[in-house]
């Protein structure tokens, strides 16, 4: 049963085309702010923070403190989640 909801929780975690937006993003450019994906996508900032938000929680992204920054970066989990929605495609 854990397993399954572990499952579930990344799976909630990329559901959302914003999301995959972001990890497509975070795969050519690591180690970027919340500011930076924003003007990249053309996103309002408090709902690029959300989803990434999201996405740390799922595991799919991770935070680096830099100072007053928060860099951000696609984890190895959510680089082999993006293969698998390639396959999908």
């Amino acid at each position: 049963m854990l397993k399954t909801k572990k499952l579930q929780s990344i799976v909630k975690g990329f559901a959302n085309h914003r999301r995959i937006q972001i990890m497509e993003l975070l795969k050519g450019y690591p180690e970027i702010s919340v500011s930076e994906i924003s003007t990249r996508l053309k996103v309002n900032f408090k709902t690029i923070s959300e989803h990434t938000r999201r996405l740390a929680l799922s595991g799919l992204v991770l935070k680096r403190y830099k100072g007053s920054n928060v860099l951000h970066v696609l984890s190895p989990l959510g680089n082999n989640i993006l293969k698998f929605l390639r396959i999908l495609e």
